[in-house]
């Protein structure tokens, strides 16, 4: 008996000494290691881009310009899902923000080149005479509708029309603004997008449809977003969608780009 007892003792001091051990083995002995226990696992590609967007945001002082931190990020969103589906321009980085969120009365558009990360171009642009008077609520896809269309676009060719040099574009929302060739939604300069017009009416003049310019910015417009750039319309509304606002691919996409150029 006093043997059995003296056996399951001696279990007992070695099985306490056991635990001491593994404990002491997975404590970190320095502040080092402490360090390493407590620190957050890596970002998510979700959390890369995130950042980045808020800092080039920053970067490009577009708060100071105007145009709200969702609505960039949508834009930006829609640039990169196209550039990955191989519907851009492979060595421009320019996109373009016409956002009627905004009054006409504002300067709603916006020409990025994020390559540079510079805000290019700051001015008027005007919507559809049948998608309201300062504020455009009204959007159509319909031909002769005389509406804005929302969504993505992606700038075609140049060609000289009723309003001179031109621009054409391709809608990429089914639904939204495919449209766009069929019913001659092209940027154009128009001399009722003025400061003068603003004066006289309290809004600018409207389109067809167009995402018209000043007459005077018309070129400069032009050739700076021609060759299968980006042009995102916003309107912040429910029932707006699109494929191209996927943002796990986005990230995934962005941060291959910056990845690679860090190499």
């Amino acid at each position: 008996m006093r043997i059995v007892r003296k056996n399951l003792f001696g279990l007992g001091v070695l099985g306490i000494l056991l635990v001491f051990l593994l404990v002491s083995a997975r404590k970190p002995s320095t502040s080092l290691e402490i360090e390493r226990a407590t620190s957050a696992a890596p970002l998510s590609a979700d959390s890369i881009y995130n950042l980045y967007i808020n800092n080039l945001y920053t970067d490009l002082h577009l708060k100071e310009a105007g145009l709200s931190l969702p609505v960039f990020e949508k834009a930006l969103t829609g640039f990169y899902n196209l550039k990955q589906a191989g519907q851009t321009s492979s060595s421009k980085q320019i996109l373009s923000i016409a956002d009627f969120d905004q009054l006409s009365t504002q300067k709603r558009l916006y020409i990025i080149d994020l390559n540079k990360k510079q805000l290019l171009l700051n001015t008027w642009v005007a919507h559809g005479q049948n998608s309201g008077a300062d504020e455009a609520t009204n959007f159509s896809n319909i031909n002769n509708s005389f509406s804005s269309s929302l969504g993505f676009y992606v700038t075609g060719e140049i060609y000289r029309g009723i309003h001179g040099k031109s621009l054409k574009l391709d809608g990429m929302d089914e639904g939204f603004n495919s449209n766009a060739r069929s019913r001659s939604i092209v940027v154009h300069g128009a001399p009722y997008v003025s400061n003068g017009t603003i004066k006289a009416l309290g809004r600018l003049g409207r389109s067809q449809g167009c995402p018209a310019v000043a007459p005077e910015l018309a070129d400069k417009v032009i050739h700076t977003i021609e060759d299968k750039t980006v042009l995102f319309i916003n309107k912040s509304q429910n029932d707006y969608h699109s494929k191209y606002l996927n943002e796990t691919l986005a990230a995934n996409f962005a941060n291959d780009i910056q990845t690679t150029h860090m190499d």
